[in-house]
């Protein structure tokens, strides 16, 4: 906390707060010991100064008075009711393909309508539900390529994402119980991963990472870890792509092949975990012959292909 100097003394039930910087902006918080609960103002004023003790639930005079409640945002229980929100999503709209994506790039980028074009072709060969974060960006590219295809679409968005459209945690045209909004980062990827479990051989699940950043790279990396380790939860393989458009992933490929020269990796051993496909065509032919569908063999320059 800085230089804030905090002295704790639970015997007497009660906190004081010594100093704390300009650059210390705290808020009134308020948490729980043994049943009783403690509450700590602070004044926002930007200057150095002592705050007075207080006892149990007699809070100082404040500028602000904002609440973070800790008891429901760190309550198992609030992370177990979300996640079984999340279950429920799944059930009602069906299983289907993931879609894990950037959120910052723009209708106008190649990438987009890359992984619209994809997500639309993918909806039609599988016939299952398209889910993503319900966000901006690729994520959007892949919904609205479902619902060319007139497909179901599925969400479980978070309230903050790069790029996002706004901070109301609502999507801007999908209906409202089409997606969930989470506040736990475990319970939406518990949703995420539950999306595409496939126990029958006729469910079609897939997951399908597109390029992305720091929150993409997360949810491959815990994907991936889950399938290594054979704790994924599903009982039948659940095909795992890779959309190395303009070799944007090539390099996180060098460096796998870096990790094997140190003994970190076992040769082939992430090539079996995944499929790395360099355009949309190689992601449905794979696709198709996973699932013993027919093959897509013309380019995907219009709606209009021919199978065989």
């Amino acid at each position: 906390m800085g230089s804030a100097n905090m002295i704790s003394s639970w015997g007497c039930s009660r906190v004081s707060i010594a100093e704390y910087s300009e650059k210390f902006v705290p808020k009134l918080q308020s948490f729980k010991q043994r049943g009783v609960t403690h509450l700590i103002n602070f004044d926002l004023a930007r200057r150095p100064m002592r705050f007075q003790k207080i006892g149990v639930g007699v809070p100082i005079c404040c500028k602000r008075n904002d609440m973070i409640d800790f008891e429901e945002r760190t309550s198992a229980n609030e992370v177990r009711k979300e996640i079984e929100r999340c279950y429920e999503l799944i059930n009602r709209l069906g299983r289907g393909v993931i879609y894990v994506g950037s959120a910052r790039p723009g209708s106008n980028h190649p990438h987009y309508r890359e992984a619209l074009e994809l997500s639309r072709e993918v909806a039609n060969l599988l016939d299952c539900t398209t889910w993503t974060g319900a966000g901006p960006g690729l994520m959007d590219a892949a919904i609205k390529g479902a619902l060319q295809a007139g497909k179901p679409v599925g969400g479980f968005k978070i309230e903050k994402e790069a790029g996002q459209w706004s901070s109301t945690g609502s999507h801007p045209y999908l209906p409202h119980d089409t997606y969930l909004t989470c506040r736990f980062f475990s319970a939406r990827k518990h949703g995420f991963v539950d999306a595409a479990v496939r126990n029958s051989p006729s469910d079609r699940t897939a997951i399908i990472a597109l390029p992305g950043g720091i929150g993409t790279l997360d949810e491959i990396f815990e994907i991936l870890t889950l399938i290594q380790l054979q704790r994924i939860g599903s009982q039948l393989p659940v095909p795992f792509l890779v959309m190395n458009y303009d070799e944007y992933y090539s390099k996180l490929l060098d460096f796998f092949d870096e990790c094997g020269r140190w003994g970190n990796l076992a040769k082939g051993e992430v090539d079996s975990l995944w499929k790395v496909c360099a355009n949309n065509e190689e992601a449905l032919s794979y696709l198709a012959t996973f699932y013993g569908l027919p093959q897509v063999v013309e380019k995907l320059e219009t709606t209009e292909m021919r199978i065989v």
